[in-house]
């Protein structure tokens, strides 16, 4: 019988090895730490029965995942819960862009910008699956939907801030910039465009749900079918030599896959491998806050998802100065309000509230009056709430899971040639270039996000080399 290690217990690591176990593999997953989950992982943090995600949070990118909807995961207990509205961002005065997941309602909200978010997102909404079956997966591959492919490829190679051009306002200038800035660039870079193209566009075919009772939930949902089809799960086994096994796969980082099995990999393999650079960190606050942030826009304290840096301009500024080493003063801050969909989460009125900033790499100093500033300005009286809070940095984030390495959680940077290119060049990234080992984490296609996309291309490759 064939036999494959699965090395971490991410959400790619964890499909990975369903796919392998569905084959007839005998599978065995190794997770270093003492839970599973990597990135999909959910604790009470501060406050007794008060719910926090460790990393993840909202999930576009899980709803709208081809791999995710084949398995039926609704049978181990996975449940998709919605907010009223999918994502808000904030601007002075209580203004704000908002993206619901009816395309109507937001048209609508954007007023004279309207009729240009609809030109734009329409057509991508209405063919969402066939575009994520294509850039889910390689660049380099025979497109199946080779016209659709090209209109939005050519339309993702561009920056954020020159697509943003088609709109006038702040509001939806600063909407489409806050979906851009989760590839955590400075937004006239090229590529950078392609996030808020695809965030955008799961938004409005499937919307921005979370997991009800936490991501930990999808973790679960996914170790259980393992299960069921003979799969197994050690914790606590961290691998530092390479395990014996017919296929070997990494849920890890490219330097990870060095520090086991370097000694094993050919030099056109190894080499990409060891200029792989990582991104940006992120600073993140949990807060428990009693009555919930009280925003100064209303469709806010609705919002399952808060993007929190004012202008376009603005967010660009603040990435620029991540990237140039230095800590902005305004940072751009992603928060979450899962407690709205999923009410269990909290006690009584007193509800999780998850934050990050975004960062310099392993930057060490405290970032938490910064974000706390941030929220502040777009809802006063904010720091009068927060009944508890628990920080983690670059460095504590590193420590709780080794493939964020100084604090990017993404899987290495997303400048242009990396976003494209994981982590090498080929037609089969996912490959090591010895026969069996494979790695298969956010490093690879198509890069970060809960989707187990990575783990599923990964494990599809190995089965037809075997």
């Amino acid at each position: 019988m064939t036999s494959a290690v699965v090395v971490g217990s991410g959400p790619n690591g964890l499909s990975a090895a369903v796919v392998l176990a569905r084959a007839g593999v005998d599978v065995t997953v190794l997770e270093a730490e003492d839970e599973i989950g990597g990135g999909t992982r959910s604790a009470e943090l501060n406050v007794p029965g008060v719910l926090h995600d460790i990393c993840s949070a909202a999930h576009p990118t899980g709803v709208a995942s081809p791999f995710f909807q084949s398995l039926g995961l609704e049978r181990h207990g996975l449940e998709w819960l919605f907010p009223e509205v999918d994502a808000v961002h904030p601007l002075d005065g209580g203004r704000a862009g908002v993206l619901f997941q009816d395309l109507d309602r937001t048209v609508e909200a954007l007023g004279v910008d309207g009729p240009a978010w609809r030109r734009l997102y329409e057509p991508l909404a209405r063919h969402c699956d066939e575009l994520t079956s294509e850039i889910f997966g390689p660049l380099i591959h025979v497109p199946r939907h080779p016209l659709l492919l090209a209109g939005f490829g050519l339309r993702a190679l561009l920056p954020a801030t020159v697509i943003a051009r088609r709109w006038e306002t702040d509001e939806a200038r600063a909407l489409f910039a806050g979906m851009a800035a989760h590839a955590v660039q400075p937004l006239q870079r090229p590529t950078t465009g392609g996030l808020g193209l695809m965030f955008g566009m799961t938004g409005h075919a499937y919307g921005w749900p979370v997991a009800k009772g936490g991501s930990q939930a999808i973790s679960a949902a996914l170790a259980a079918d393992l299960a069921e089809h003979g799969g197994r799960i050690e914790t606590g086994h961290r691998v530092t030599e390479l395990p014996e096994a017919d296929i070997v796969m990494f849920d890890t980082s490219p330097h990870t896959v060095l520090q086991v099995a370097g000694h094993r990999l050919p030099s056109r393999v190894s080499k990409p491998l060891t200029k792989w650079r990582t991104g940006p960190g992120i600073f993140k606050v949990d807060f428990a806050v009693e009555g919930g942030v009280p925003w100064a826009n209303e469709w806010a304290r609705k919002a399952g998802t808060v993007h929190v840096g004012g202008t376009l301009e603005e967010v660009n500024a603040a990435e620029n100065h991540v990237h140039a080493g230095r800590m902005p003063e305004r940072p751009f801050v992603l928060l979450c309000q899962q407690y709205l969909a999923d009410p269990g989460r909290s006690a009584g009125d007193v509800h999780p509230v998850w934050s990050y900033a975004h960062v310099p790499t392993g930057h060490t100093g405290d970032v938490t009056e910064a974000i706390v500033a941030q929220i502040e300005r777009f809802a006063p009286g904010f720091r009068d709430r927060v009944v508890a809070q628990t920080v983690s940095g670059p460095a504590q984030l590193e420590a709780h899971n080794a493939n964020y390495l100084g604090g990017d959680i993404a899987g290495g940077s997303n400048d242009p040639w990396q976003l494209v290119m994981r982590p090498r060049m080929s037609p089969n990234p996912y490959s090591l270039g010895v026969k069996g080992l494979y790695i298969c984490s956010a490093s690879t296609p198509p890069g970060g996000g809960v989707h187990g996309m990575g783990g599923y291309n990964a494990a599809t490759h190995a089965l037809r080399e075997l």
